[in-house]
C-alpha cells in the first residue's frame, strides 16, 4: 500500500516502520504525485530502499545529489541518507520501493564483513541500478519478485523473499564499488542533520539564519554552504517550505480552515 503522507520526526527521519508482519521489510508501488505534498519530501531512516521505476520519470534528490531515473531503471539509497523524490514533466511516475533492516540482508556472522563496510561507507550514498548491467538487472528483477512476493504470499514466501535478498546484496558486494571512509563526511551529515532537527522544532517561531547556523556550530556562510549542497536551497528558503509543507497536512488531515492553520 501507498505511504501518501510520511511521518518523520524532527531531524527527518522516517517513522514509518517499514516491516511485513513476519519481516523487517517492506515492499509497495508508490505514484509520486499522489503523496499529499505532490512529491515525496526529504527524509530519511536507518533502513536499505531499493527503488524500481515501474512507469514515468522521477528525480531524486539523495544527500544533495540529483539522480534521474526511467522507466525500467532503479536507485540504491544506503542507511542514514537524505533523500526525496518529484516526477518529472508530469510522467504520473510510478515506483516500487523495497526498504530492508541491513540487520535482516545477511545473517551476523557475514554482517561485520559484507554489509557494515557498506552503511559506513562516506561515498555509498546510493548506486544507480541500470537494467543494461548485469549486476543492476539481477537487483532491479529480484525488488520485482520480492514485490510478488509480499503480495501473493504463496506458501514458504518469507523463505524465497530472503533468499531474493541475499542475491540482491551478493550482486551490490560484487558490483565492485571502492568504499570509502571520511570523517569529515560523517561530521557534514551530523551537522545538517542537527540544522534540520533545530528548524523543526522552532518552524513556528521567527527564525534567523543565525539561529539555524549555531545549531549547527557553523558560520552564516557555512550553513549557506551546507544547505546549498544537500538540499539546493538557502536556509530561509527551506524554513518557508517546511512551514508550507506543515499547513499543508493541517488542512488535508485536521479538517481545519486556512484562518485555523494561520493561527497554530
Amino acid at each position: 500500500m501507498q505511504i501518501k503522507d510520511f511521518m518523520v520526526d524532527r531531524n527527518l527521519k522516517e517513522l514509518t516502520e517499514h516491516r511485513t508482519v513476519a519481516l523487517p521489510i517492506a515492499c509497495y508501488e508508490t505514484i509520486i504525485n499522489q503523496n499529499v505534498h505532490g512529491y515525496i519530501p526529504l527524509h530519511w531512516h536507518d533502513e536499505l530502499q531499493f527503488i524500481l521505476v515501474i512507469k514515468g520519470q522521477s528525480i531524486f534528490q539523495v544527500n544533495g545529489e540529483n539522480i534521474v531515473v526511467g522507466e525500467g531503471e532503479g536507485l540504491f539509497i544506503n542507511s542514514g541518507c537524505l533523500h526525496m523524490a518529484k516526477d518529472m514533466n508530469d510522467s504520473n511516475c510510478a515506483y516500487i520501493c523495497l526498504n530492508v533492516s541491513p540487520s535482516f540482508i545477511l545473517s551476523q556472522e557475514l554482517y561485520a564483513t559484507y554489509v557494515t563496510p557498506y552503511i559506513q561507507a562516506t561515498n555509498l550514498s546510493y548506486l544507480q541500478l541500470h537494467p543494461n548491467e548485469l549486476w543492476g538487472k539481477n537487483i532491479l528483477d529480484a525488488v520485482r519478485k520480492i514485490n510478488e512476493l509480499i503480495r501473493k504470499k504463496s506458501l514458504y514466501y518469507e523463505l524465497d523473499i530472503f533468499i531474493q535478498l541475499t542475491f540482491i546484496w551478493k550482486n551490490l558486494v560484487m558490483n565492485g564499488f571502492q568504499l570509502k571512509y571520511e570523517r569529515m563526511e560523517m561530521l557534514k551529515s551530523h551537522r545538517m542533520k542537527q540544522m534540520l532537527d533545530w528548524i523543526h522544532t522552532h518552524y513556528a517561531d521567527k527564525i534567523l539564519l543565525e539561529d539555524i547556523a549555531r545549531a549547527g556550530q557553523l558560520s552564516r556562510s557555512e550553513c549557506c554552504r551546507y544547505f546549498k549542497k544537500f538540499l539546493k536551497k538557502t536556509p530561509l528558503n527551506y524554513v518557508i517550505e517546511y512551514r508550507i509543507q506543515k499547513s499543508l497536512i493541517l488542512l488535508q488531515k485536521d479538517h481545519l480552515n486556512v484562518t485555523e492553520v494561520a493561527y497554530c
